[in-house]
């Protein structure tokens, strides 16, 4: 079996945008089922982690496009593993067109950093200790993921609260806190119809810092950092049963951090 894993996947119509392109949010999740499939044909899949109360849990994932897939298009999600290391592994993704010429031109990319976690404890636990390390096996050095990492969303104290949001039953996922994409898509959530109308985004990154869950309202904060470069601070309100902009007290809670890189519409 290869080190890189590829994936076809459909733009179905109801999964883009107005303009007929794929969905931020879709794509990313598109990325993470691809990343599930590749695990589970190599024996470290969550299907059977979860039967030794062990999950894998995203940590950072950078995506960067030169263009979303187009609805009714067919294109493929290539994945490998980068690199691993006892609690943390990270995995690159290729978004690529589909064709029948031998070599579809690539979309765009993606970077990811994965936690293995006891869902005992919701601590990280040692991925080495799966089959002696046999992750090991699977790691592709030489497949070339032009983009640059994620690095550490930086943020002034002067980020404008913009949007404060309730999570129900369909933001939480089989880790039981809020899922990866949500986030993805209540953050770009943040600008206005009209704005997408021109910019397009070219470049978004998300760290996830804590856990949230069902019943937590969540606070984002924004702030201008470049030309058309907007980082993003999302907290969960402290006390449950909080007012909008009010807390129990005792402080708010960082629970990621992004950052979101747009480009003119042409």
């Amino acid at each position: 079996m290869d080190k890189v894993g590829k994936y076809e996947f459909l733009a179905e119509p109801f999964h883009c945008d107005f303009s007929g392109r794929l969905f931020m949010g879709h794509l990313g999740n598109h990325m993470l089922n691809a990343a599930d499939f590749h695990s589970t044909d190599r024996g470290f899949g969550m299907k059977r982690l979860m039967a030794m109360q062990r999950s894998w849990v995203l940590s950072r994932l950078a995506i960067e496009m030169t263009e979303m897939p187009k609805q009714y298009t067919r294109f493929t999600v290539e994945t490998w593993v980068e690199n691993a290391m006892r609690y943390f592994t990270s995995r690159n993704f290729a978004v690529v067109e589909a064709s029948e010429a031998v070599g579809g031109a690539v979309l765009g990319y993606g970077r990811s950093i994965w936690a293995m976690i006891d869902t005992e404890t919701r601590q990280p636990t040692d991925i080495y200790a799966i089959d002696d390390g046999a992750i090991n096996d699977w790691i592709e050095k030489d497949k070339p993921c032009p983009i640059e990492k994620g690095g550490r969303v930086r943020m002034s104290a002067d980020a404008e609260l913009v949007r404060e949001i309730d999570t129900y039953y369909n933001d939480v996922d089989i880790n039981g806190h809020i899922n990866s994409v949500k986030y993805i898509e209540h953050v770009l959530d943040l600008w206005p119809l009209e704005w997408y109308r021109n910019h397009a985004v070219r470049r978004f990154e998300i760290a996830y810092v804590a856990e949230a869950h069902a019943g937590d309202r969540l606070a984002f904060y924004r702030e201008q950092t470049a030309d058309k470069e907007f980082c993003i601070r999302i907290c969960k309100q402290s006390g449950a049963d909080s007012l909008p902009g009010q807390t129990d007290g005792s402080g708010d809670v960082e629970v990621a951090r992004s950052k979101v890189l747009f480009a003119p519409v042409v």
